[in-house]
């Protein structure tokens, strides 16, 4: 698996997501492209913004034993795959605000780097590996991305 944390490879992820327009249609799924990119946001909404509600005991019980291996593992996921309710995007996004946010954040996650991640706790899961936090990452961008043929 590619590694999000090198600058090369974030770069090139982003000159991916600049191939997109708004008119780029999906091959597969239900989301447009806008939505798409807001979807793939709210991985990093949950590390950088206190945006989403902890999962009570219980659920992250549930979701460390599982949820947790297909995220962070490098097995690529299944086309149409179900995802969880926060990730769920409805509503009409603008383009423009989601791509550039998507790209802030990939930014600002490869410049704090592997180390930075490395033993920090996600929301979901409870602590990862810097190699779990480069799967969940980059696995879930470049699902989307091949999704929309970049």
């Amino acid at each position: 698996m590619k590694n999000i944390f090198q600058a090369a490879v974030t770069s090139e992820v982003i000159e991916r997501i600049n191939k997109l327009n708004p008119s780029t249609p999906q091959q597969w799924g239900k989301m447009n492209v806008s939505q798409m990119l807001a979807h793939c946001s709210v991985s990093y909404e949950m590390v950088y913004e206190n945006k989403h509600p902890k999962p009570n005991a219980l659920m992250k019980l549930m979701l460390k034993a599982f949820v947790k291996n297909v995220v962070v593992s490098e097995k690529p996921y299944k086309r149409n795959s179900h995802t969880a309710p926060s990730f769920i995007i409805t509503d009409e996004k603008e383009f423009e605000k989601e791509k550039n946010r998507l790209i802030l954040y990939l930014q600002q996650t490869q410049e704090l780097g592997e180390s930075h991640f490395d033993g920090k706790e996600s929301l979901s899961f409870g602590k990862l590996t810097k190699g779990e936090w480069n799967n969940m990452f980059y696995k879930h961008l470049d699902h989307h991305l091949n999704q929309f043929g970049v």
